[in-house]
C-alpha cells in the first residue's frame, strides 16, 4: 500500500491545483487515474475498480466543496434560496445515480463516463455558454431539474458544476452567482453520491481491507488534504496564467485520460 501513496498525494496535489486554476470538478480527474491505479493492484476485483474511484471520488468532493462552498459565501455570491429549492431533488437524484452506477458492468458505466468527459472538454475548448433566455422555473421544476444534475453527477462522480452553472446562466443568474450557487450545491450533490456509494457496496464481496462500501479509504485521506491544500495556489494561478488556453489544454487532457482508462478497463 505504501508505494501507491505517494500516487495519491500527486493526485490529491494535481486535482487541488486544476481545480482552484480552471474551476473544474475534481471528478473528471480523479475518477479515471483512480480507476487505472486500482486496477494496477491485485487485490482491487477487476469488476469493481471502476464503482471505487466514483465512490472514493465523490467522498473526496465531500470534503473539498465545504472549502469551496465556504469561500463564495464570504463573497456573497451563493444563493441560498435556490440551493434550498434544488437540493431535495438533489439528494433524491444522488442517492438514485449512485445505485444506478453500482449495478452497471464496469465496462458500460467507463463508455457513459467517457462520453461525459467528451461532452465537459467540448464546453471548455468552444466555451459554450447558454444564454439567459428565461428566468427560474416553477419550485417542482427546479426540483426535478436537481434530480436530473444529481443523478448525472452521481453516475460519473462529479461536483455538477458542469451542469448547474449553464442551468442558472439559463435562468438569468449573474455569472458570478451562478459559479457561487453551483459550488454550494455541489455539497448536496458529494452527501447524496458518497452515501449512495458506501450503501451500495457494502455487502459487496471481494472488496479489500480499508473500503467503506464503494470509499476506499486510503486514498481518500491522502488526497483531501493534498487537493485543499493546493486549491488556492491554483487560484492565484488564475490572474497571471492564460486560464482559456489553460482550459483547452486540459480538455485535451481529460479526452486522453478517459481514452486511456477506457483501453485499460475494456478488453
Amino acid at each position: 500500500m505504501m508505494n501507491w501513496l505517494f500516487a495519491y498525494v500527486a493526485l490529491g496535489l494535481f486535482t487541488g491545483l486544476s481545480a482552484g486554476m480552471l474551476g473544474i470538478g475534481g471528478g473528471l480527474v480523479m475518477v479515471p487515474v483512480l480507476a487505472m491505479i486500482f486496477a494496477s493492484q491485485s487485490s482491487f476485483p477487476s469488476g469493481d475498480v471502476l464503482h471505487l474511484a466514483l465512490g472514493t471520488s465523490a467522498a473526496t468532493i465531500l470534503f473539498t466543496s465545504l472549502s469551496s462552498l465556504r469561500s463564495h459565501h464570504q463573497h456573497g455570491a451563493v444563493i441560498w434560496k435556490i440551493v434550498a429549492q434544488i437540493s431535495p431533488g438533489i439528494l433524491l437524484g444522488t442517492v438514485f445515480g449512485a445505485s444506478l452506477a453500482s449495478a452497471v458492468p464496469a465496462e458500460p458505466l467507463a463508455v457513459i463516463f467517457a462520453c461525459f468527459v467528451l461532452f465537459a472538454a467540448v464546453q471548455m475548448v468552444f466555451n459554450l455558454k447558454p444564454k439567459p433566455n428565461r428566468q427560474l422555473p416553477g419550485r417542482i421544476a427546479v426540483v426535478a431539474v436537481g434530480g436530473a444534475i444529481g443523478c448525472i453527477s452521481a453516475l460519473v462522480a462529479i461536483g455538477g458544476g458542469v451542469l448547474t452553472v449553464p442551468f442558472l446562466t439559463f435562468c438569468n443568474v449573474k455569472m458570478q452567482k451562478a459559479i457561487g450557487t453551483s459550488a454550494a450545491v455541489g455539497f448536496p450533490i458529494a452527501l447524496g453520491s458518497t452515501l449512495g456509494y458506501v450503501a451500495n457496496g457494502w455487502a459487496r464481496s471481494g472488496l479489500p481491507e480499508w473500503c467503506l462500501g464503494f470509499v476506499y479509504l486510503p486514498a481518500l485521506a491522502w488526497m483531501v488534504p493534498c487537493s485543499m491544500l493546493m486549491a488556492p495556489a491554483g487560484a492565484k494561478c488564475t490572474h497571471k496564467l492564460p486560464v482559456v488556453v489553460l482550459k483547452r489544454i486540459f480538455a485535451i487532457f481529460l479526452v486522453l485520460l478517459a481514452t486511456r482508462m477506457l483501453l485499460r478497463l475494456i478488453p
